[in-house]
């Protein structure tokens, strides 16, 4: 299975109830990156116990820009928890960002929290601790396996609902209830 069966780049992985990794049972994953190497995400609907405010405090670097504070740091997945990445929109011109496409881009790099606490700009903004990676074949060999359901990803879900409503936001685009989804899997 080295060849991609497709391209989930700008694509949601929703967690199936069988998921029995904890990191990312019922979870919603935007995919930043997928190729031939492998691929790059991060969880979007698990805030954790951090506000923006208290971020920027921790990494020293002030937050003056209004209606900021109060968001939640997000868990991005269980690789490198220890560093902040920023889904944002529009993608703009970062010192380290992957441009997942003319929308949107994923940034590691100081310059954008530095952006956004003094002009608010990106103004969509989703900020994480970790993110999710799967070597070449792995994310391929999960979806055959049942573990993820996939749809191309709608970042109005990210950036305009409640963490609690993105899962269930993105199953509907599937025309799926998640609560009708078996813990089973099964193959045809």
């Amino acid at each position: 299975m080295s060849e991609i069966m497709s391209n989930l780049t700008h694509h949601f992985l929703i967690a199936m109830p069988s998921m029995a990794d904890p990191n990312f049972s019922r979870t919603l994953t935007y995919i930043a990156e997928h190729n031939d190497q492998g691929a790059l995400g991060i969880i979007v609907n698990r805030p954790i116990d951090m506000t923006l405010a208290t971020l920027f405090e921790r990494v020293e670097l002030p937050l003056d820009a209004a209606g900021f504070a109060d968001q939640p740091v997000y868990f991005g997945g269980p690789v490198q928890t220890d560093r902040g990445f920023v889904l944002h929109r529009p993608a703009g011109e970062w010192h380290s960002t992957l441009n997942v496409n003319d929308e949107a881009g994923l940034t590691s790099s100081r310059d954008i929290l530095q952006a956004i606490g003094s002009t608010g700009q990106p103004a969509d903004v989703l900020v994480t601790l970790g993110y999710a990676g799967w070597t070449a074949g792995q994310l391929e060999q999960e979806i055959a396996d049942n573990a993820w359901l996939t749809v191309r990803a709608d970042l109005s879900i990210v950036f305009d609902l409640p963490p609690e409503e993105r899962l269930a936001a993105a199953m509907q685009k599937l025309g799926i209830d998640f609560t009708n989804l078996s813990e089973t899997a099964g193959h045809a």
